[in-house]
Parts: structure tokens; sequence; C-alpha cells
């Protein structure tokens, strides 16, 4: 079965399964986590189905410690204990949207997952489903999952370079039909100031005929703007060209989420800003998942386990 991946427009469906896999990641445990079955009470083995209460959070760098998923709803509702990720996605604000995850506990359940009941009981990531074995039921423990037992490595090819200053034309033409699908409530008509969804200051529009309509961008000089969810700001006008400087720093490196105005890359508009390099004059779009390349640390807490009959 495929291992299900985060994505930042998530469903509450696929944030659960996402999250599962993420949970699923790593195996540095208790030692009775390595342990035989033996007398005392019953263990999680290899080939068990079971349900499990678990937080997800990341163990190192900028994001160290913030929750990337969880089952409780009492983590949920708590930016303040438990602050979130980036791309954290809720599942919804009522504690019946949060419920344990159910594991398949191995290597290969079938594509559809095993049904006991009305629960449902699919695979997770490596480290995840093997740190579970050997534990009991109703006991807390911690799973640290390295890259190589979770999602694995980053994808390069899905991380671009920027420049942190660019222009944008004043005076822009396109088709009238391609001006409504970009402003649709904005009246298509000679002198009709509006504003810009996208930039936030005032545009007028210059002319109108069959094939072309002319608009001009009326920004003022320092003022700042957010169009891709990180301020830049109008360090210079001319009479063709706005500049926007970004106001990045190398300390949001990691920290800042941001989207594409266009079709982004590898599937997806969302990314995260990896780095910030004012010598280059760059900063560096990463469109992998949040947990791709991380070491997680999964909080988790057996709540049944079923064995196979």
């Amino acid at each position: 079965m495929a291992e299900p991946r985060p994505s930042p427009t998530w469903s509450i469906v696929l944030a659960l399964i996402v999250v599962i896999a993420g949970v699923a990641g790593g195996v540095l445990l208790y030692e009775e986590n390595h342990k035989s079955p033996g007398p005392g009470p019953l263990t999680v083995q290899v080939g068990d189905n079971v349900t499990v209460n678990y937080i997800g959070l990341f163990a190192k760098g900028p994001q160290q410690g913030r929750v990337f998923d969880t089952s409780e709803y009492s983590v949920a509702l708590s930016n303040l204990s438990w602050p979130k990720s980036l791309q954290y996605a809720s599942r919804g604000g009522k504690p019946s949207d949060y419920s344990p995850l159910g594991v398949y506990v191995g290597p290969s359940p079938p594509s559809g997952g095993y049904t006991i009941g009305n629960l449902t009981f699919g695979g997770v990531v490596t480290g995840f489903w093997e740190g579970l074995v050997g534990l009991p039921g109703n006991r807390t423990a911690y799973i640290t999952v390295p890259p190589s037992l979770g999602y694995g490595n980053v994808n390069q090819s899905c991380i671009v370079s920027q420049p942190l200053v660019t222009t944008y034309p004043v005076v822009v033409t396109l088709s009238p039909s391609n001006f409504s699908a970009l402003f649709p409530n904005v009246s298509a008509t000679a002198g009709t100031v509006y504003t810009d969804p996208v930039y936030g200051w005032s545009d007028v529009v210059l002319s109108v005929n069959a094939s072309a309509l002319t608009y001009e961008n009326l920004p003022t000089l320092g003022m700042v703007t957010n169009p891709s969810g990180w301020p830049v700001q109008v360090s210079n006008i001319s009479a063709t060209t706005i500049t926007l400087t970004s106001q990045l720093s190398p300390a949001q490196a990691g920290l800042v989420l941001g989207h594409a105005s266009g079709s982004g890359l590898c599937g997806t508009t969302s990314f995260i800003i990896t780095g910030v390099n004012l010598g280059t004059g760059t900063y560096t779009e990463d469109y992998n998942s949040e947990v791709d390349g991380q070491t997680l640390i999964f909080i988790v807490t057996v709540v049944n386990i079923y064995r196979p009959s």
C-alpha cells in the first residue's frame, strides 16, 4: 500500500491518513518494544491490529516541538500548549472529529486495510508500526522516526530558488476574458477603479475594446503588500515597472508558509521558505511536504489490541 503523504489541501480524511503516515515513522522507543511476548499484559505484536492515540511532532529544525498532526481533540484545541506546524490541518472543531487511529502492525497490509466491526486498520510508515511492537495497552511511549523510516528524503526537484527583488509592470494589457477571470467581480469598463486582490493596491481600467483591456497598477512608494504569504515592499516605481523587495530574513528560514500564484510545483501551490540568502539576493521555495526529510517524534498510546484469530 502506498504511503499517504500530507498535502496543503488535505481533506479531513486525507489529513488523518497523512498523519498516520507521519506517525508511522521511527523506532527509538522504550526497551519493552523489543521484548518477546511472555507472561504479563498483552503487548502489540507483528500482525496485530491496534487503535492508537498519537501526537506527531517535529524533533529538530525550525519547527522543533510543533505538532503536525494528532488524533487527540485536547491537543488540537490548544495552540498555546501544543503549537501547530505550518502545514497542520485541523480535522474539525468538535470532539467527535477526533478518534484513535486504526493501525495494522506490519509491513504489508492489504490495499484496502482490514475491517473489524466498524473499525478500519491501515498501513503506516515503517518506523511507526515497528515502534508499536512490544507496547502494552494504555501506556504512553515516545517513538523517534528518522527520515529513512518515515517519509524519506526531500525531492530536490521540488525545490526552487527565487530572487528577493522582482519587478512588476505598471501597465498590463490582456484579453477581456482573461481580465474577467483574474478579476471576476470588477466591471470591465474604462475608468473603473478597484483593489487588486493579490497586491492590495489600487488598479484602474484605462481602455477596453473587443480584443484587449488595459489597466494600470497604482501602488504607492514604500507600501508593504503580501502577495504570497510574507511582506514585500514597493521599493521603486518607474514609468514602466514596479520594484518589489521581499522583507524576508535568514532567521525566518523554515518558518514561513507561502503560496504560488500560478500552478506551483510538484502538484501543489503551497511551499515553505527553507532558505534566505541576502548575499546572493535569493530565497528558497520548498514544495515538499513539511514532514519529508524530517526526524519526527510520535507520542503514542495504544488503546486496544486486536489479535488475529
